[in-house]
């Protein structure tokens, strides 16, 4: 993600952080209507646009979360995720790599197997309880290393598979992408992550991490912190907008 943090940098000022993170996940064609309303439009103003109209789909309610109080904000649902290009052709991506995780893999100086070793490790963890395979994905995913998009792909913002996470490494929504994927290999249910894009305060640029439902608690998987946490105790993340495979959120507040 061209907008993300990583644990060790400390980027320059962004006032449009939030405004840039929203364009940052849509099409093309979206990100150019995008930033020409930015020209007219406060950022508040802006995420009401006809753009994203938010159509809450209630035949879509049985398959998303109940709504949650993510840093205070409020939030509106749609089912609608064709504007989200990026994350719905990461999707699409790993669909069609995800058999390749279960091939017999032979370590070389070129190969590290990480797919395979990846997926021995959540054998190893698949009877753990839930709270402590969240500690453990967490701790196992954030070991590799912080690339920007421009280094690593040449491109500006790049949402990437597991696999491509795995051999390459990767920034912020990377990581969050590749624990939405463990978890689902764990059982835990789509319906209760979501990829959260928000502002830190703190650095004045966006951000990416992971967020789950368990036990009617909302906790936060990050990058820049090694350990799980409810998402209640941060004070310095304001959520722009979430997503899972069903559905995104917009966060108002």
């Amino acid at each position: 993600m061209g907008f993300c943090t990583g644990m060790r940098r400390r980027p320059t000022g962004n006032r449009n952080g939030g405004a840039r993170a929203m364009a940052a996940a849509l099409s093309p064609r979206a990100n150019h209507a995008f930033y020409g309303l930015i020209a007219v439009l406060a950022v508040a103003a802006m995420m009401l646009a006809p753009m994203l109209v938010l159509a809450p789909d209630a035949s879509a309610a049985a398959r998303t979360t109940a709504k949650w109080s993510v840093f205070g904000t409020k939030e509106v649902m749609s089912t609608k995720l064709a504007k989200f290009q990026k994350w719905t052709d990461t999707l699409k991506r790993y669909s069609g790599e995800e058999p390749e995780e279960l091939q017999i893999c032979k370590v070389t100086p070129t190969n590290q197997c990480h797919l395979a070793r990846w997926r021995i490790f959540l054998k190893q963890i698949l009877t753990r309880p839930k709270r402590e395979q969240l500690d453990l994905v967490n701790a196992y995913l954030n070991k590799w290393l912080y690339v920007i998009d421009p280094v690593n792909y040449g491109v500006k913002d790049y949402w990437a598979t597991p696999k491509q996470f795995m051999q390459r490494a990767g920034d912020c929504e990377d990581y969050a992408i590749s624990k939405f994927m463990s978890l689902a290999h764990l059982g835990f249910p789509k319906d209760k992550m979501r990829v959260l894009v928000l502002q830190d305060l703190n650095l004045s640029t966006a951000h990416a991490v992971l967020l789950v439902e368990l036990d009617g608690d909302v906790l936060m998987l990050d990058n820049q912190i090694s350990t799980v946490i409810s998402a209640d105790r941060v004070k310095h993340y304001k959520p722009i907008y979430s997503i899972n495979e069903d559905a995104w959120w917009l966060h108002r507040g």
